[in-house]
């Protein structure tokens, strides 16, 4: 086979433009169709490709591996995209499946391994669905274009009188005359590169995508067949325990082993501040762990949970302006009143099921990492940096990833374990305790969000004046149609200091929880103020017609009917924008006055995703984000003086219970002719507004801090 668009992979071809690595991976592959694209193909801008391959020639593109079809008719794609519960192995597989004409059982999805995996991105930011997902969609069209033309030299029959259906090409005016895919690769390797003219279905031809669909992985996880991280041995393995730290910023003084080291099969290693009692069972290590003798120099506390808000604002240093437009000086002929209040969110963990976890194993100069991780690119490099050693010789496999929230783009597990395998001489699996997860994780910031705001005699928003301390400006920028704004992020101290004393990072909508909060509840105060129906004060200061189709459509399926609040009859509602989703929520709880405790007992989501791959995925993590939308919105908070963290555990860090889920209807604006969104993350950013404008509608009381515990309600009756 040899045309204008295909190339055969034959002896004596450039091969300056191949790793070592990438020939042993496709002579691995056997004989079949290998569809190549670049990692720029996926994403621009997305930086270093980690440990992963070697340049093209002269540093041009490299093209990898994505899409396999082998003799046998499977079909294998190669991401290292990272299923942690997503469902994105299933979407991405059924959107392949739909482009090539074969069944959904025929893929095999392998994923998140840099030895066999090209670094298509990390697995953040609800972007698997619309960065990855249409290029993985147009090679699975390209390869299905060589596959017909070579149907179309066998079957000696015109490429556009071929159609295909489950894998089989044939004759539309003969279907007995027909050829597998399978049949078409034997004894052939063939290699081609996308191409960007790859045309791929549109809507009224698709027969996958577009359909409720299982999840793949549902069978292995529910059986327990399901292998993460901690579930794999390999021989000589030892397992290891961590020595946590009293607080954040402490250092290590002095350390004594002498009860511990050598004793009972425990080795004691240090590198640096990390200190590890290894053993050959989990529950010895941990034992030996307590006797460790260790003493440290810890910081004076400048702040803790109840004081971070006034400090954060009383030291704030100059702010970075994100954007404005018109004057938000109080002022003019005929000046209206202002409108001004402070939001406040504490810190929240990530509070996955599993734990970060990592086994590391050296062969030679070759290190193998298995590790929980939304990042394994990204992990393999810092692995690298931190051991000094070639990237090129440590590989990163991700397993099923039990939850990770944006927690797990940090890999500190991973690091320590390679570490402590280098220095033992031997496989070490590494298992944070649960206390080790809350110590070390990486919290959504703490934040402090003041509003100052006017509305006309119309009701039109005509100054927004909002400023930031603490976090980032995610979910901050207006879709509300104000002329005059000023959007400000304080994000460090006048005095120099660190604004954060425990790690902060990515909390699924990094920031846009916070910033939606704040947004929606001074949205409700302005309503009130004007005598307005919370909707329509919505409906008449957006102009953005995706934004009311999607408002009047959760409208609807909640059945508001309008009123001036409060109401007295617990009715929320609240709207964002997150990952280019225009998403609201409904919400109706109960509250009782006599305890403060909160019952919501419905809640509606309206969003528009675009073409929706898998409504039943889509569901599945609509539901997710309110369930966990309910924990950071009315319980989660985590205590800490200082670097102190007080929260380290379930006892005293409350997630939501089955007996909080409230009744929860979704609608998905019909959108099939555009782009597909990712659902991961926008309907969870609205929770804390939704609810704290439906405690405001059934009470009277606006709470201007989540979460909104039994406590807080019971003050601001008070």
């Amino acid at each position: 086979m040899n045309d204008d668009n295909s190339q055969v992979a034959e002896r004596g071809r450039d091969e300056s433009s191949y790793s070592a690595s990438r020939r042993r991976f496709l002579k691995g592959l056997g004989s079949g169709i290998v569809i190549l694209f670049s990692a720029g193909d996926v994403q621009r801008g997305w930086g270093s490709r980690g440990g992963g391959s070697a340049g093209g020639p002269a540093g041009g593109p490299v093209f990898d591996a994505h899409l396999h079809i082998g003799q046998d008719g499977k079909v294998t794609c190669f991401t290292s995209r990272v299923e942690q519960g997503q469902g994105v192995m299933t979407s991405l597989a059924q959107s392949l499946a739909d482009e090539l004409d074969v069944s959904l059982e025929s893929v095999e999805m392998v994923m998140s391994d840099t030895g066999r995996c090209p670094d298509d991105g990390a697995t953040w930011g609800s972007t698997t669905t619309p960065t990855f997902g249409p290029i993985l969609r147009a090679a699975a069209a390209e390869a299905r274009a060589v596959l017909i033309d070579l149907a179309s030299l066998r079957l000696d029959v015109p490429k556009d009188q071929l159609a295909v259906r489950d894998g089989v090409v044939f004759d539309k005016n003969q279907e007995s005359r027909k050829v597998t895919y399978g049949e078409l690769t034997e004894g052939m390797t063939i290699e081609r590169r996308l191409q960007t003219s790859s045309r791929i279905k549109t809507v009224g031809q698709y027969n996958l995508i577009g359909k409720p669909t299982n999840r793949l992985d549902a069978v292995e996880k529910v059986t327990g067949q399901a292998m993460y991280t901690g579930d794999f041995r390999v021989p000589g393995m030892v397992h290891a325990r961590v020595l946590r730290p009293p607080s954040h910023g402490a250092r290590l003084t002095s350390l004594d082993t002498a009860a511990v080291d050598g004793h009972d099969g425990c080795q004691v290693i240090r590198d640096g501040e990390l200190v590890a009692v290894l053993h050959e069972y989990p529950d010895q290590a941990e034992n030996a762990l307590s006797k460790l003798k260790a003493d440290y120099d810890i910081p004076e506390p400048r702040f803790d949970d109840e004081t971070i808000f006034d400090y954060f604002i009383e030291n704030a240093g100059q702010g970075n302006v994100d954007s404005r437009a018109g004057n938000v000086q109080p002022g003019g002929r005929n000046p209206l009143p202002v409108l001004e209040q402070t939001y406040l969110n504490g810190y929240v963990a990530h509070a996955s099921m599993e734990t970060h976890t990592a086994l590391a194993q050296f062969e030679g100069d070759d290190l193998t990492v298995w590790a929980s991780s939304q990042t394994p690119y990204l992990h393999a490099s810092e692995i690298a940096r931190e051991l000094g050693m070639p990237s090129g010789n440590v590989r990163v496999i991700v397993p099923f990833v039990g939850g990770g929230f944006g927690g797990k783009i940090d890999g500190g597990q991973a690091i320590q374990a390679a570490k402590l395998a280098r220095k033992a001489g031997k496989p070490v699996m590494l298992v944070w305790t649960r206390e080790d997860e809350f110590f070390y994780d990486t919290f959504r910031p703490a934040a402090a969000i003041n509003i100052k705001s006017s509305v006309d005699a119309s009701g039109k928003i005509v100054k927004w004046d909002y400023a930031i301390h603490g976090m980032g400006g995610r979910g901050a920028q207006l879709f509300y149609d104000v002329p005059n704004y000023l959007i400000t992020r304080y994000s460090r101290l006048q005095n120099g200091e660190q604004q954060h004393l425990l790690q902060t990072g990515a909390w699924r909508g990094p920031d846009n929880n916070t910033n939606s909060f704040a947004r929606e509840s001074h949205i409700d105060l302005m309503a009130a103020h004007a005598g307005i129906d919370p909707l329509d004060f919505r409906l008449r200061n957006i102009r953005d017609q995706r934004f009311h189709a999607v408002l009047n459509a959760g409208a609807e399926k909640f059945g508001w009917t309008p009123a001036e609040g409060p109401s007295g009859r617990g009715y929320g509602v609240a709207c964002g924008y997150d990952v280019s989703v225009p998403v609201a929520l409904f919400a109706e709880v109960q509250v009782d006055e006599s305890t403060g405790a909160i019952q919501v007992k419905r809640v509606v989501c309206a969003q528009d995703l675009g073409l929706v791959i898998n409504p039943e995925g889509v569901a599945l993590q609509t539901e997710g984000c309110i369930t966990m939308g309910l924990g950071y919105a009315l319980t989660e908070e985590v205590h800490f003086t200082g670097g102190v963290v007080h929260d380290l555990g379930f006892g005293s860090y409350e997630l939501p219970r089955f007996s909080w889920v409230p009744e929860i209807e979704m609608v998905l604006i019909e959108a099939d002719d555009q782009p597909s969104r990712g659902a991961g993350e926008p309907a969870i950013i609205c929770m804390g507004g939704v609810l704290v404008n439906a405690v405001y509608d059934a009470i009277g009381v606006r709470l201007t801090q989540i979460p909104m515990t039994r406590e807080r309600v019971l003050q601001a009756l008070a």
